[in-house]
């Protein structure tokens, strides 16, 4: 309880020095000025002696000068306090810039991999379609080659032809789903 009292006058304090400090530093407060000491200096007209208006005059100045300083000095205290707090907040983003960067390299190196990956998938699936195309040849060659054959060859040739066309389809539908991942990875690549 005493603390927030303390932290409320201290507060109240650094408004009202804030005020003053621009409020002094206006076109206003030369004004002002200019108007007190001219009136300070007109009460000799008046019938007022000299050296009391000097002295008065001079404490006035002092006090106000040694109060002036003391509120600039507020404000230099609390505009360093706040640089200090901006360039905590720069730390901050210049570290966090840091990590985005490293990330951004790691996420680099990941699409140059998935892009090797891709060439060596792409590599694998030609290879494979040249395996087929060669089976394929095969395949016609045992099939003109059945023909040559008594009945009894002609059947086991056609259920071993049976067996490499059901392989050979197998093959196709892999190159074909080889195919759509190689397409997906390029899709993703590109994103």
């Amino acid at each position: 309880m005493l603390q927030q009292v303390k932290k409320r006058q201290i507060d109240a304090i650094e408004r009202f020095a804030i005020k003053a400090t621009q409020s002094i530093g206006s076109t206003n407060s030369i004004l002002v000025h200019t108007a007190l000491f001219m009136m300070s200096f007109m009460m000799y007209f008046i019938g007022f002696d000299l050296n009391n208006i000097l002295l008065v005059l001079t404490t006035i100045v002092s006090l106000e000068a040694i109060y002036l300083s003391i509120f600039i000095q507020m404000s230099v205290n609390r505009q360093a306090r706040k640089l200090h707090a901006v360039s905590k907040d720069i730390e901050e983003i210049q570290e966090d810039v840091e990590e985005i960067q490293e990330d951004v390299e790691e996420i680099q190196e990941d699409v140059d991999e998935i892009g090797k990956d891709v060439e060596e998938i792409q590599e694998d699936v030609d290879e494979i379609q040249k395996d087929v195309d060669e089976i394929q040849e095969d395949v016609d060659e045992i099939s003109e080659d059945i023909e040559d054959h008594t009945e009894e060859e002609k059947t086991n040739d056609e259920k071993m032809l049976s067996q490499i066309e059901k392989t050979l389809g197998l093959l196709i539908t892999e190159i074909a789903d080889l195919k759509k991942q190689h397409s997906e990875l390029i899709n993703k690549k590109k994103k």
